[in-house]
C-alpha cells in the first residue's frame, strides 16, 4: 500500500493487515509511482484504496493471465450503492472507455511491468495519473475491458454531490483529452488539497 501522508488510520490498518506500507509524497501520481517502484514481479495489479476486486473478477483476470497477447487490461466499474444516479455514473463510465479507451483508477489496473515502464510509468500528477497512463499503455498495446466489474466506494459521490461530482469529471475529462495539464485541472478539482 502507498500513503501520501493519510492520518485517518489507514496506515495502521494495512499494516495490522499485514499489508507492505509504502510511505510517499501526497498525489495520486507519486503515490502510485511509489508502490509501483516498491512492488516486485512481472504483473502490476493496482487498485485504489477505495475499492474492492471481487472473487469473480480477480478469478476472470487470473485466467486471463494465461491468454497469449494479454499485456493490460482493466474493469468495469461498479459503484457499491443502490441508488439509480450511481447506475448513470457507470453506463457514463462505459461510454467513457468505449469512446475515449480511458479507464480511471477506481477501475483497477492490470499490466505487464515491461508495458508499465514502457509507457513511462505514472506521472507525478495530483489527479487524472490513471487516464494519462491508460493512453500511453493504449499507444503501445490493446487495453483488454474485463466483463465482471470492480466496486468502488460511493462516498465521494455522496460527498461532493452527485450530480456536482459527475458532471465536474466529464468537464475535467473534456478539458485533459483536448490537452490541458492535469496539474492546473487539479487547482480545480483539489483546491484546498492536502495529502491524497
Amino acid at each position: 500500500m502507498a500513503d501520501g501522508g493519510s492520518s485517518d488510520g489507514t496506515v495502521e490498518l494495512a499494516a495490522a493487515r499485514g499489508c507492505a506500507v509504502v510511505r510517499s509524497p501526497g498525489g495520486r501520481g507519486r503515490q502510485l509511482r511509489a508502490g509501483v517502484a516498491a512492488s516486485h514481479g512481472d504483473w502490476l495489479l493496482v487498485l485504489h484504496a477505495d475499492t474492492r476486486l471481487s472473487a469473480g473478477a480477480l478469478a476472470e483476470a487470473q485466467a486471463a493471465l494465461g491468454q497469449p497477447g494479454l499485456r493490460a487490461a482493466a474493469w468495469p466499474l461498479a459503484i457499491d450503492g443502490a441508488e439509480a444516479w450511481f447506475r448513470w455514473v457507470e453506463w457514463g463510465a462505459a461510454v467513457r472507455w468505449r469512446l475515449f479507451g480511458l479507464a480511471y483508477g477506481d477501475q483497477g489496473l492490470l499490466v505487464t511491468r515491461s508495458l508499465y515502464d514502457a509507457a513511462g510509468g505514472y506521472p507525478d500528477t495530483r489527479i487524472l495519473e490513471d487516464a494519462a497512463l491508460i493512453r500511453r499503455i493504449a499507444r503501445l498495446a490493446p487495453v483488454q475491458h474485463f466483463r465482471r466489474p470492480i466496486l468502488a466506494d460511493p462516498r465521494r459521490w455522496t460527498r461532493e454531490g452527485r450530480v456536482r461530482a459527475t458532471v465536474r469529471n466529464w468537464v475535467l475529462l473534456g478539458l485533459f483529452v483536448a490537452g490541458v495539464n492535469p496539474e492546473r485541472l487539479a487547482r480545480w478539482y483539489l483546491p484546498e488539497a492536502g495529502p491524497q
